[in-house]
């Protein structure tokens, strides 16, 4: 059974690779012209919000990936 230090470890890297995913797919969505918060749900809000989930889900990979990465050096 993993111990309370190895959970909050993984629930902290998950929870920073998704925020900081879905912050950098929204950034760059609005640098491209998309916006996820436009008015209604126009083609630009669908593609920014796209954006930010395609950005969050990367970004949980990533820290995932990470993990592992760090898991293997111990």
């Amino acid at each position: 059974m993993p111990d309370t230090q190895q959970l909050l470890k993984e629930g902290l890297s998950d929870a920073i690779g998704f925020i900081g995913g879905a912050l950098a797919g929204y950034w760059l969505a609005r640098l491209i012209g998309f916006d996820a918060f436009a008015q209604g749900y126009n083609s630009s809000s669908i593609v920014g919000i796209l954006a930010v989930g395609l950005g969050g889900g990367m970004g949980l990979q990533a820290a995932r990936r990470w993990r592992a990465a760090q898991a293997r050096k111990d």
